[in-house]
């Protein structure tokens, strides 16, 4: 499991000639890191100092850390989905009946392939969404982290977007891929105009 390897480890294979861990594994990564940050920033906004705003930090601390694990088992089940369409390819194929089951098994795979990443860019949004309402309450010490946070759930969810793509595209047009479509198309954008927006927040506190 992923979230039980190195990280050394973890790159090597990411780095190796196979084809799992790949680009979601990594999208799902971005988003944990971005969660942890958001869980780092919150934990640093305590005390005295933040006394008013203790339940609103609590409550973004126990969501952040939540979707630190949720992340890691994305990562984990995009690589076990994109397998199953690696295993999928690889069925027999001798007989008409074969290779309709083949076909079958393919198009099942990549249904599921698909659906994982569109999981991970809901919990890119959430990370976003987060790290948004920490920023106002956020210790200055650590608020180039909000940005930082709002930037890796940007790369989870455009990557987590492509993943999405090579799928749908390899789904033979029907109510499957068309239901897909619906449910995934532009999900991204949502989640990179808020990081945007907020990125830019956080630059001009810095700045000011």
């Amino acid at each position: 499991m992923i979230s039980s390897e190195t990280i050394s480890d973890y790159l090597s294979r990411l780095a190796s000639r196979q084809p799992t861990p790949g680009g979601g594994a990594a999208a799902a990564l971005h988003a944990a890191q971005g969660a942890a940050l958001v869980a780092m920033v919150a934990r640093y906004t305590t005390g005295a100092k933040y006394e008013e705003h203790a339940a609103l930090v609590t409550r973004i601390t126990s969501a952040a850390d939540h979707l630190v694990v949720e992340a890691l088992r994305l990562a984990d089940a995009d690589e076990h989905a994109f397998q199953s369409v690696i295993d999928s390819y690889k069925l027999p194929s001798g007989t008409e009946e074969l290779k309709a089951a083949r076909t079958a098994a393919i198009q099942e795979a990549l249904v599921q392939a698909a659906h994982t990443p569109a999981q991970l860019i809901n919990v890119a949004g959430e990370v976003v969404d987060l790290a948004t309402e920490l920023f106002d309450v956020a210790n200055p010490n650590v608020i180039s982290d909000i940005a930082a946070a709002a930037d890796a759930a940007r790369a989870a969810a455009t990557t987590a977007r492509v993943n999405i793509d090579i799928n749908v595209v390899a789904i033979k047009p029907g109510e499957a891929r068309s239901r897909l479509a619906e449910q995934t198309d532009g999900i991204e954008d949502k989640v990179v105009l808020a990081v945007d927006a907020l990125v830019k927040r956080v630059r001009e506190r810095i700045l000011s």
